[in-house]
């Protein structure tokens, strides 16, 4: 009894050894049979990769690693106010009866920031007064500093070049440069300037209070 218990499980590993060696053959057939497969795909992806990169190349940006520093300034600006300013500008050359075949034409879409302020380095000593407890402060009128696009943000929308016409490379710079134009116009009118000397006058009005000059009065240098 002992001895066919014994051949029992004998045939049994038997068994399983032989079920596990033909899942084994089986499944190595099955990966031979699809590498060809695999690497007909690996192929053709890697050649929709390359046309990919013809068609839509990534610009490579190599800047020169000489700097060149030209000039030094020490700076006394008072930023009082900071505004951010979108605008579409539309850039056109070839316009007119044959339009579509030698026009160009772009629609593109501003974003900028113009900052304001005073520069107290203008402040001169005899523009201050101290009479009879009050200080009186003749300050330099407000200016725009920094009239600057954000590239991150703006971007040429649409572009439509005649069928016989080249895109003029000229065109999108062109644009950039009236719309940096048409931002700061839009913060003038807007009166970027007056907020940013009221602005100016409130932020010294506290700094000389600190100091010991709780009267203070305000003139505006307009030459």
């Amino acid at each position: 009894m002992k001895n066919n218990n014994l051949f029992s499980l004998l045939i049994i590993i038997v068994l399983i050894a032989g079920v596990y060696f033909i899942v084994q053959t089986v499944r190595e057939s099955a990966q031979a049979a699809t590498a060809p497969f695999q690497q007909v795909n690996q192929a053709n992806q890697s050649l929709q990769t390359q046309v990919s990169n013809l068609l839509h190349p990534t610009p490579t940006i190599i800047p020169d690693p000489v700097t060149y520093i030209n000039e030094v300034r020490a700076l006394a600006r008072l930023e009082t106010i900071q505004y951010s300013i979108e605008k579409v500008i539309t850039g056109e050359t070839g316009q007119g009866t044959f339009a579509f075949l030698f026009g160009d034409k772009l629609l593109f879409i501003a974003h900028g920031t113009v900052i304001a302020g005073i520069d107290m380095e203008k402040l001169q000593p005899q523009d201050m007064r101290f009479e009879n407890g009050v200080l009186t402060v003749n300050l330099p009128p407000a200016e725009i500093f920094i009239v600057a696009l954000d590239n991150q943000k703006s971007r040429v929308y649409d572009r439509e070049t005649g069928i016989l016409a080249q895109p003029d490379i000229n065109l999108e710079t062109y644009v950039r440069q009236e719309a940096e134009q048409e931002i700061r116009k839009g913060a003038l009118e807007d009166g970027i300037l007056r907020q940013a000397q009221t602005n100016a006058e409130a932020y010294l009005f506290k700094f000389f209070a600190a100091l010991g000059y709780p009267n203070t009065i305000f003139a505006t240098d307009q030459g």
